[in-house]
């Protein structure tokens, strides 16, 4: 997939091993995993088969954003970057359209 960011600082705290370690600390390995993850995946729909990432749609005010697990209650925030995003008939996400993202946040518990 296509990973676009919500803004140029947080492009810039996952260019490199060094910039996500500096800014992630203990969950930088698991970042740079995630990261790699989507860039490798060819359509959101490859990240439902790795259940580690547990990547899954948002509720309540987090609505039409999606996750990835980072560890515990830290995930990666993302959207997906056509709007309006690709949709099935009955109205769900279309996982299989999405080929390009937009990160909004790296690190966050939202819980």
């Amino acid at each position: 997939m296509k990973l676009n960011y919500k803004n140029r600082k947080l492009e810039k705290s996952v260019a490199s091993l060094s910039a996500i370690s500096a800014n992630y600390g203990t969950r930088a390995k698991l970042v740079n995993q995630r990261k790699n993850e989507l860039q490798a995946a060819p359509s959101l729909e490859t990240m439902r088969n790795i259940p580690a990432a547990n990547c899954h749609e948002l509720k309540s005010n987090l609505k039409g954003k999606l996750a990835v697990d980072i560890s515990g209650n830290h995930r990666i925030i993302f959207e997906p970057t056509l709007a309006p995003a690709p949709t099935k008939e009955d109205g769900g996400l279309d996982w299989k359209q999405v080929t390009e993202i937009t990160i909004l946040v790296i690190g966050v518990d939202y819980h």
